[in-house]
Parts: structure tokens; sequence; C-alpha cells
């Protein structure tokens, strides 16, 4: 490998101005082996350059040739493949990784070795070594080996170390003073060699010399610490001189430290003092105001509120530790504590006296407001005692007892207060509503129905057994003619030009503004008192998602306000909105049983009634729960609402159960069926009462199962009637059903307006068919039998050949149907059928001309066998189509 080597140097890197370094022998990873050399150099110029070299045996001879070079600083990682075992295998990362195999470990290792010395050396960059034994990776070379940089190498460059400038200036001025120093070098080693002894000599005599001042020295030090002692006895002296000095002013220092002490007790004090004067001394002027003000003037509630809160912020001050043990706070805390008794004792009084006052001056006001359908207002009232309001927020904070005292005894006395005054409110809105005085006598109203004033006298489920109560236009359940229900109808009235109906609307009418305006008198009342009471009392309202029925306020109302009679609030104290609840049903426990009582007379005078109270009674709940859902007035009236939509759900059951009991007459034909009739009633007047209504839901579910009982019961009374034929009952009404949806448009009944049009256009067929039948009977036989010979075979052209149907036989049968008879048997089918139908529908003629259009049709199938069966005979019927026309027509203008 030496030998190698030196031919490499020579012939390759030499004139190349290269220095090789360290040398291994590889070959390519994973391929077939072809040796070649990796060489580690240095360039001889500055700056130096360290490159790595590929060097490859010619094929030509065996001379060398350098193939590749790689700078080092292009070199990123060397990868020793395995730091522990030993492998001939390594990368080095340039722009690629270059995978080698070493002929052996020892060279791979010096080579690697040789790559990360030059690398600290020269580059100083980042080399990153993996996979490489700590021991090949050298800190630092050794000093003293400066004659190879690649591990014992002879040849290896020597370490060059430039001089500093202070040593180029000593070497250029020994050399200006050793000229012949360059020519002789062995002259210049002798005179440096001569002065070096001169120079020692020199050393010598100097520390010979110094020995006599070290002993000037040495005398001067022991003089100095002589000083030293002396000194050090005068300073003790001094200090026993100042330690008199010292407890002195420690004397001194702990006299002023009293001083100071004592003016700080005195400024505490006085500052103590000074608070307790300041904030637990009330004025004279409001003890006096507590103890006589006048409670009846503005100006004296004013002093007395002022009065009030000043006492409360003495009683309620913030003692400092050991203030609640002074004998004079004690004594002031007792005296505030009488006057908040005494105060609270008489604001109570005084306040339980205006209750009484008040309302008297309330009672003398309920004349005036019985006979009319107002309640009293109560704004005065409220007006003058929130004057008192601070006061009773007062109260409340300091003496919870008398607070819930004053509570409890406005609400008894309001509640009866109230009382009267709805009951009389509900007790005119009921006189108004039917038409009576309390005496009982009647007010002269317009005459009504005898069905409507025998109504008012049943109770809610009487006996009266029609579909909508005082309001059908029906008296009985037994299905009469038209013209005697027109009759029974007008022998009801007394009045000219008024109806039976038009009284129902009037009083319909009537209800409904009364209702109304009993809702719209009871709804600002409980508003204005429960925002008086929250104002007064000092309740806050809060919203809330639960309300609170009428039975669970009763149970509670014996609950809230048994707390015991004591200086400051319970501990357990209900919501405040529980407690606005609580109040307000004790007060106003009369308006849900009043409101009850009202429906169901409402209810007992008219059954219809109860759609303009759901109605009503919806909206009324719905502009309640908007402004608050928890509040007394909402959760009353939805308990109410609950009653009203039970009462319009009764109704609608009741309409059919009278569907499902429903009898005919035998004796009379049907004609439109009064349930029919009376379920357009219903609608129409359902559809201008929930108008835009919140309820309009409710509606849609009663037309439904009115809707579907209706088509039940038409097609019940249609298989039991006898007088009159079943396609004519279910033909008559289910058109009446169609006309009156078809007007109404009422969009949840679609379905049901299509299918009252199918089952009117079926039946209208099937009539027709059924009741016109064959008239050319003998004519109709005759072409069965030919339409059965071609239906076995025999071609339409030969049917003439047979002896039954020739052609004189069917002359023979045409004979028999001349004009006139023809005329004659439409004319019997027209006065047949006018007997069936009403003539409240006006369906004859409908149906007159269904029955010529099926005529007409058997007529040109009769032809049109004769011209396919006996073409060429000229035999034609007796009478033409327009024949027919002509007869209809004279028919139905006779009649």
């Amino acid at each position: 490998m030496t030998a190698i080597k030196h031919a490499l140097q020579r012939d390759i890197f030499t004139p190349n101005d290269e220095r090789l370094l360290s040398i291994v022998n590889v070959c390519k990873a994973g391929k077939k082996k072809r040796n070649c050399f990796l060489c580690a150099t240095v360039t001889t110029e500055r700056p130096v350059q360290v490159n790595v070299v590929k060097v490859k045996k010619s094929d030509k001879g065996d001379f060398y040739k350098r193939q590749t070079a790689w700078a080092l600083r292009d070199l990123a990682v060397v990868d020793a493949k395995d730091a522990v075992k030993e492998s001939p295998e390594f990368d080095l990362h340039f722009d690629k990784v270059y995978k080698w195999v070493a002929s052996s470990t020892v060279e791979k290792n010096t080579f690697i070795s040789c790559i990360w010395k030059l690398n600290q050396r020269y580059l100083r960059k980042k080399i990153d070594f993996i996979n490489v034994s700590s021991q090949l990776l050298e800190e630092s070379v050794p000093s003293g080996e400066n004659q190879s940089v690649a591990g014992g190498d002879e040849e290896a460059v020597d370490e060059y170390q430039e001089l500093n400038a202070r040593e180029e200036q000593d070497i250029e001025i020994m050399m200006e003073g050793c000229e012949y120093a360059i020519a002789n070098a062995e002259a210049f080693a002798e005179k440096l060699s001569r002065e070096l002894q001169v120079l020692d000599g020199a050393n010598i005599q100097s520390i010979m010399a110094s020995e006599k001042q070290v002993n000037i020295l040495m005398k001067l030090l022991d003089e100095a610490l002589k000083e030293v002692d002396q000194i050090e006895l005068k300073l003790s002296s001094y200090e026993e001189m100042l330690q008199s000095v010292k407890e002195q002013m420690d004397q001194i220092s702990e006299s002023n430290h009293l001083i100071h002490l004592s003016n700080t007790n005195n400024v505490k004090l006085l500052s103590e003092i000074e608070f307790l004067v300041n904030h637990m001394d009330l004025a004279k002027g409001h003890i006096k105001a507590l103890q006589e003000g006048d409670l009846t003037s503005s100006r004296g509630i004013e002093a007395c509120t002022n009065a009030a809160d000043a006492l409360l912020q003495c009683m309620n001050v913030a003692l400092r530790p050991g203030h609640d043990m002074l004998h004079a706070v004690k004594q002031q805390q007792q005296r505030f504590s009488d006057l908040r008794e005494q105060f609270a004792r008489r604001l109570a009084s005084h306040l339980n006296s205006v209750f009484v006052q008040q309302g008297h001056d309330q009672s003398s006001t309920l004349a005036q407001h019985s006979a009319e359908l107002t309640l009293p207002n109560h704004h005065p009232f409220h007006r003058d005692l929130l004057r008192y309001a601070k006061l009773m927020e007062w109260l409340k904070n300091t003496d919870y007892g008398k607070y819930e005292g004053l509570t409890k005894n406005y609400m008894d006395y309001l509640s009866r207060l109230y009382e009267r005054e709805i009951k009389d409110f509900f007790e005119v809105a009921k006189i108004k509503m039917t038409g009576t005085t309390r005496e009982g006598k009647k007010f002269a109203t317009l005459p009504r129905k005898e069905s409507a004033v025998k109504q008012e006298t049943e109770s809610l489920h009487g006996s009266s057994g029609k579909l909508t109560g005082s309001t059908s236009s029906l008296n009985k359940l037994s299905v009469q003619s038209s013209g005697n229900r027109r009759s029974q109808s007008s022998s009801l009235l007394d009045m000219g030009n008024m109806s039976a109906s038009d009284l129902d609307v009037a009083d319909r009418t009537k209800f409904d503004k009364i209702f109304e305006q009993v809702l719209s008198e009871l709804e600002p009342l409980c508003l204005a008192e429960q925002d008086f009471i929250s104002k007064f009392f000092k309740l806050q309202q809060h919203q809330s998602t639960s309300g609170t029925t009428m039975n669970e306020a009763e149970e509670m109302d014996g609950v809230a306000l048994s707390r015991s009679h004591t200086s400051g609030v319970p501990q357990t104290v209900s919501s405040e909105k529980d407690m606005i609840r609580q109040m307000m049903t004790k007060i106003f426990r009369c308006i849900e049983p009043e409101l009850n009582n009202l429906i169901a007379l409402g209810d007992k005078i008219d059954s219809f009634n109860s759609l303009y109270m759901l109605v009503k009674m919806s909206h009324h709940v719905w502009t309640a729960q908007n402004v608050d859902p928890a509040s007394f007035l909402s959760t009353t009236l939805g308990n109410v609402l609950v009653t009203v939509k039970r009462n319009f759900d009764k109704c609608i059951s009741n309409q059919m159960k009278q569907m499902d009991e429903v009898k005919i007459s035998k004796k009379s034909k049907v004609g439109i069926l009064p349930f029919v009739a009376e379920f357009e009633e219903f609608a129409a007047l359902a559809e201008s009462i929930f108008k835009n209504a919140e309820r309009r839901g409710d509606l849609d579910k009663a037309y439904i199962k009115l809707i579907r009982a209706v088509f039940d019961s038409v097609e019940k009374v249609a298989n039991e009637s006898q007088k009159t034929p079943r396609d004519v009952v279910m033909m008559e009404n289910f058109h009446h059903i169609f006309a009156t949806l078809s007007r109404l448009k009422i969009s949840c009944l679609e379905p049901e307006k299509k299918e009252a049009k199918q089952k009117y256009t079926d039946h209208l067929q099937s009539y027709v068919i059924y009741s016109l039948g064959q008239p050319l009977e003998k004519l109709n036989h005759f072409f069965e039998g030919v339409e059965a010979r071609v239906a076995q075979g025999i071609r339409e052209e030969e049917v003439s050949y047979q002896l039954a149907f020739n052609k004189q036989e069917l002359r023979k049968v045409i004979k028999e149907y001349p004009g006139k008879e023809v005329k004659k048997g439409l004319d019997n089918l027209y006065k047949k059928v006018d007997k069936h139908l009403c003539e409240e529908e006006n369906l004859l003629q409908v149906v007159w001309h269904s029955m010529q259009d099926e005529f007409i049709r058997q007529y040109k199938h009769f032809e049109g066998l004769i011209a396919r069966c006996y073409p060429g005979s000229g035999i034609t019927m007796e009478f033409t189509i327009q024949d027919i026309l002509d007869y209809c027509s004279s028919i139905a203008q006779s009649h």
C-alpha cells in the first residue's frame, strides 16, 4: 500500500500541487468487484483545499488515472454502517449517496479518521459521522505530534504556526544586530549563547542585591506594627467613652417611642369616636319624624321615609371589632331598636287604617257600576298607596313580621272587595246575555225561536236533541220535507222581515261582544293589580317557564305567608315571582269560578257560543303569555281555556251523536237532510268566527270529524229511506255538501269536497240509468238478441237472415213505438222524477237533461245496429233525435 501511495503521489497529485494524506482500496457495493482508490488530499497553496479523489487503474496499462474528485465541503454525511461490529462497508453522502466496500476494516477506519481530522482542521463545518466508533473521532490532535496527520506517516505535513506581531518585531531587531547571521548561522548561535550567559549572570546579581532591600523592608514592617498597637489602645479608650453615650441615647429613644405610641393611640381613639359619632348618631329631626311624623301628607311621608332610611343606615352600620362591647354602643343600638319598633307599629297601624278607609271610598262607587258592564277603577287607590312604597320596602327589610301582617291584611281585604265587584260584574254580564233582570223579568227582546227560548231554561246537557242547540233551523230530528220546514220556521216568527237565523246571528253577536267586554275588563284589572303589588310590596316580576294552576296556588296560599315574625327576612323564602302569583290567586280567587259559570251559561244559551269563546279566550291567553307566561292572568285564562275547549269538543261530539240518532219519515220524501243544512250553517258561522284566529287547528280537526260523520249519516239515511230512492238521497245531499264546501273554500276539507263531488256524480248517473231503464223495452230486447247472435259468431250483415230477427220482425217491433207513445212515456218519467226530487236543491232539470242524453245515447245505439245489421233496408225509427229533444223540452216547459 505504501508503494502505491508513493506512486499516486508522484504520478497524479504532485503535478497538481496536491499532497496525499490517506488512501483506501474500495469497490462499489452490490456490483462486480472493480477496485479503485479513494484518496484524501490537500493543496500545497493557500488557501488550502481539501478533496476526496477517486483514482482508477487504466484498462490499457498499469498506470493510474484520476477519475472523479469531490470537495470535502460538499460532504454531508459519513456512514460507517456499524459502530460496534467491524464492517468494511461505508457510505459518503455528496450530491448523492455513494456506497463503498473497503478491502479491509483498518483501511476504512484510517480513512474515516483522516476525513474527521481534515474537517476539524480546515473546514470546521458540521459533517455528520454516524455509526462511527468514538475512538476514531478524536477531539484534537496531540500537541507533540506534528509529524503526521494521517496516523504516523513520515511525509505528513508539519503544522504551521504564524508569528504574532511582537515576535516578528523582536526577530527583526535581532537580525539587524547580526547581519551576518544569515550567512553564518553558527556564529549567530554562538552570539546568542553568549548573550544568554550574560543575562543569567545579571539575574543572579540582582537577586543578591535584593536581599539588602528585604532587610530594610522587614524593619519598616516592625515599626508599622508598633504604630498599629498604639492606635488600637486609643480606639479602646474611645469605645469606652461612646458606650456611656450609647446608653444615654437608648434611654432617650425609648422615651420618644413611648411618646409616639401615646400619640398614635390618641389618634386611633379619636378616629373610633368620630366613626361612632358620625355613623351611629341620628339627627333630632329624624327622631321626631319617626315618633310624631305625619303619615297622611306627602311632605310628612317623605320626612318619615328619609328618617327611616337614616335609621336603617345607623342600624346596619358595620361595627369594627370590639365596638359591640361598648356600653354606649349597646345603649344606642337599643334606642334604635325601640325607634324601629315604635315606627313600624305606627306605620302598620296607619296603613291598615288606609286600607279600610280606601275600601269604604271604593265601596261607595260600586252602585254606579252595578247596571253597567264595567269594573271599578282602582287606580286612585293604588296611586295613594304607592306613596308608602319606600316605607313598605323599609318595613320589609327591618321588620318582616309586620310586613307580612300588612300583606295578609291587604289580601284579606282586597279579596273581599274584588269578590263583591267581580260577582256584581259577572251578574250584569249574565243579565245582558240572558235578557233578564235580577228579579227574573224578561227584557223586551225580539221574538226568538221556540227551541231557543226552551234552550235558555234547560241545563247544559238538556234534551233539546238538536244538532246545533238553539241556533238550528230544525227543532226535530225527524227528516221533513222542505215545505214543512219552511212552514214551521215561518210559524215561529212574529216579525215581518226578520228570520230566525237573523235573530240567532244577532244573539250570537251580542254574546260575543259581552264576552269580549268581560275579558277586556278583567285583563287590565289583573295587570294593574299585579303591577301595583310588585311595586308596593317590592316584589320583582320574573319570567318563568312553568305556570301554576289554581288548585296549586290555593294549596300554597296557606303556606306562603306563614312565616315567623322576625326583624329580618327569613332564611327560607319562596321566590318573589311565586309570592306575586300567590297574592294574586288569593285576591282574585273568584275570577276562575265566575268565568266558568259564565262559560256554562253561554254554552247553555247556545252551544255555538263555544266557538266565540274559544277564539276570544285563545287570543287573550296568547296576549297574556307574551307578557308573562307564569303570571296569574296567564295561568287563570289558560285554565279557563281548557274548559272552553272541552265545551267546544262536547258541542262537536253532540252534533255527531245526533247524526247517529237521526230518524227519517217513512211518509215523506227525504230531500236535504237537516244535519247537512246544519253543517253548512256551522261551517259558515265557524269561518266567520275563526278568521285569522290562533286556534284554527282545533276547528280544522272538528271539520274533519263532522264531515266524516255527515258522510256516514247520509249513507245511513239513504240506505234506510223507503219513500225516496237511495241514489236521490245521496245525489241531492252530496251535491249540497259539494256546493257548500266550494263556496266556503275550507282548505282542510279539499279531499272531502272532491269526494262529495264524485259521490254526487256517481249517484246522479246511477239514478238516471235506473230511472230511465229501457223506455223502448221490446225494441231493446230485440237488439239484445241481435247482439247475442253477433257474439256467437254470425256476421252482422247476415243477422237479417235469421228468422226471429229478419226485417219484418224489426219493422213490427218499431211500429209499437210511435212518437206519441214515446212522448207519453217520457212525460210519465218526468212526473216520477219530480216526485223523487226536492225543490230546495233544484236538481230536476239537471237530472232530466241527463236522462235526455242517456235516451239519445240508446237511440243512437239502435240506429247503429240497424245500419250495420240491416244495410240498405231503409228501416228507420218512427221518431228522430230532434223529436226526442222536442219532447223533453215541451215536457219540461209544461211542468
